[in-house]
């Protein structure tokens, strides 16, 4: 069961299910547990505690994150399966309101590894939160920048009700144009940036997957229709050095010397035409760091695996059209130039 004992345990408190005992041990039944969570088992699930497990040892050399060479080793894997609560969970009410979320679980992975305690996370792109949600739940500090004022407002409440009340005080949470507020910032003033930019304007589309999982359930299909929204842009050309230029590089401005960017992002099709949008971002990257006083150096791609998404009849029975079921996961270093 890819779930902790800690979040077992919320789950059965939230929705005050039933727990057994056998032999000495307390279990809960997995029929109740597929409807909230999406976990599935052919037993009884133990919420005993688990034995302590053994670490390993943590090397005082070690200035990027707190975690021993045995914790480190894992995070290493060239892909991760993505990790949700499940569309049922009541922690999904506000992310499955935004049209393009990404799991605050996977992001508190990152989080973890990119640095210490009460380091600091930036996302430019915060949307609802997921981002500082994963920094309160590691000790980090953060801030977050969301145009759409709707967004804003489902963070902040996010926090405070899904972390505790008075999580959003804790955090420098502006509504904002990232391209303005980002400016305003000074350079190598924080430790780790993640976000999950606009892809496009992809989300203008109303394929059968938006039909049928969104527009039926009257939930948002589009970030905003804000001029300044990225997405809005009709140009793909045009959209992907507004992006690079304005909000990923300068975002890398922020950045300390020789620390980490992540992106995810994902490619997708435009008609019939497929468009590679991570290697098209690491291009555009490389062509415009000559412009700034630092590099931005690609350090590996992980592949983040979604493998509990529907499949969709694309292109059948006529043509092979892909069920893209992974995102990428672009990971920078911050360089000085030389």
């Amino acid at each position: 069961m890819d779930v902790t004992t800690e979040e077992l345990k919320k789950i059965i408190e939230t929705n005050d299910l039933p727990i057994y005992e056998l032999n000495g041990k307390k279990y809960v039944s997995e029929d109740r547990l597929k409807d909230i969570a999406g976990l599935s088992s052919e037993l009884l699930f133990s919420i005993d505690e688990p034995k302590a497990e053994n670490v390993g040892k943590y090397d005082k050399r070690n200035k990027l994150n707190d975690l021993t060479g045995k914790q480190w080793m894992p995070e290493t894997k060239s892909y991760w399966f993505q990790k949700g609560l499940g569309k049922n969970s009541p922690e999904a009410k506000i992310e499955k309101m935004h049209p393009a979320p990404f799991s605050f679980q996977d992001i508190e992975r990152l989080i973890l590894f990119f640095t210490k305690k009460n380091d600091t996370v930036l996302d430019p792109f915060l949307g609802v939160g997921s981002t500082l949600k994963a920094a309160a739940l590691t000790n980090r500090k953060g801030i977050g920048i969301e145009l759409v004022p709707k967004w804003y407002k489902l963070s902040i409440e996010r926090l405070d009700t899904e972390v505790r009340p008075g999580t959003s005080k804790k955090f420098e949470i502006i509504n904002d144009d990232s391209s303005n507020a980002l400016r305003k910032m000074p350079s190598n003033s924080v430790d780790f940036i993640v976000t999950s930019p606009p892809y496009w304007n992809i989300l203008h589309k109303k394929d059968q997957k938006v039909k049928t999982q969104r527009v039926a359930n009257g939930l948002a299909t589009e970030y905003s229709d804000d001029k300044r929204d990225l997405g809005n842009i009709k140009d793909y050309d045009e959209f992907l050095n507004v992006l690079v230029d304005n909000f990923i590089l300068e975002s890398a401005r922020l950045l300390k010397p020789r620390k980490y960017l992540a992106l995810v992002v994902s490619d997708f099709r435009n008609k019939s035409k497929f468009v590679p949008f991570h290697c098209d971002i690491i291009n555009k990257i490389e062509e415009l760091n000559k412009n700034n006083d630092f590099d931005l150096t690609l350090q590996g791609i992980k592949v983040l695996i979604q493998n509990h998404k529907s499949l969709h009849p694309y292109g059948y029975p006529f043509a092979y059209v892909e069920n893209i079921h992974h995102q990428y996961i672009l990971i920078f270093r911050k360089e000085l130039a030389k």
